[in-house]
């Protein structure tokens, strides 16, 4: 029977195996710990992310299924295709990654989950340790959309986007899928499915699948380590990726 694990401080850092995470709720594997370097990058090394409300202990979770984006399945929708074509927004990679965060926390706290504060400096982190990126949106010099996550090996696993203006999410989206092609990403993790990332081309796959793709590609490094020389979205990769 499926038990939390609880992670006890001064004990190696290390994870149960992700297939005893408990079913109700979806995913729940560990609770306790910290967010220290050393033991996020161990999280997202077995497919674990954490996630947890302000004032309690951290949970970890390993969902299954697990909706991920392979990045040549992404369907820019025409209306996204125009917007880009437009360039009415400038875009830009890891140039404002404190930003971004404080962005989707403000968005998250709006919508009743939390990006604690605990957790923005644990992010921040993992910026400066090379770890973490961010794809941003402005217009007219104003940051307006962006989202941010955790690049391991060839795997980006996806952390959360904002956007204040239209399509602004969309926009940083469509960025990051063309840089991760580019790079030679296999998989771009998602966590939870959504209507609105379905409509982008997410799906769900089982989280045995998911961990099978994570043991081979975390350890293959991508073509661009400098995500911001990687190249950005071109009217070719447009027409190829549109959908209806």
């Amino acid at each position: 029977m499926p038990e939390i694990q609880l992670i006890v401080p001064g004990q190696p850092i290390g994870f149960a195996d992700v297939e005893t995470a408990l079913h109700e709720p979806d995913g729940l594997l560990a609770i306790g710990g910290d967010l220290s370097v050393e033991r996020l990058l161990a999280a997202y090394r077995a497919g674990i992310f954490p996630w947890f409300n302000e004032g309690e202990d951290v949970l970890w979770w390993a969902p299954n299924p697990r909706a991920v984006l392979v990045p040549h399945e992404f369907a820019c929708s025409r209306s996204l295709a125009k917007t880009l074509r437009k360039d009415r927004f400038q875009v830009s990679v890891d140039q404002d990654f404190n930003e971004v965060i404080r962005q989707c926390a403000a968005v998250r706290e709006s919508d009743g989950t939390w990006i604690t504060s605990e957790m923005a400096t644990a992010y921040q982190n993992l910026h400066q340790s090379g770890h973490a990126h961010s794809v941003e949106t402005w217009l007219d010099g104003r940051l307006v959309g962006g989202l941010y996550g955790v690049r391991m090996g060839s795997i980006f696993f996806g952390e959360s986007m904002f956007s204040i203006e239209p399509d602004a999410s969309k926009v940083a989206l469509a960025v990051l899928v063309r840089v991760c092609e580019a790079s030679g990403i296999a998989l771009i993790d998602c966590q939870q499915a959504s209507a609105h990332l379905a409509r982008l081309g997410a799906r769900l796959i089982k989280r045995r699948r998911f961990s099978e793709i994570l043991a081979a590609n975390v350890d293959i490094e991508p073509q661009h380590s400098d995500w911001r020389r990687a190249p950005l979205p071109t009217t070719a990769w447009m027409n190829r990726n549109q959908n209806a």
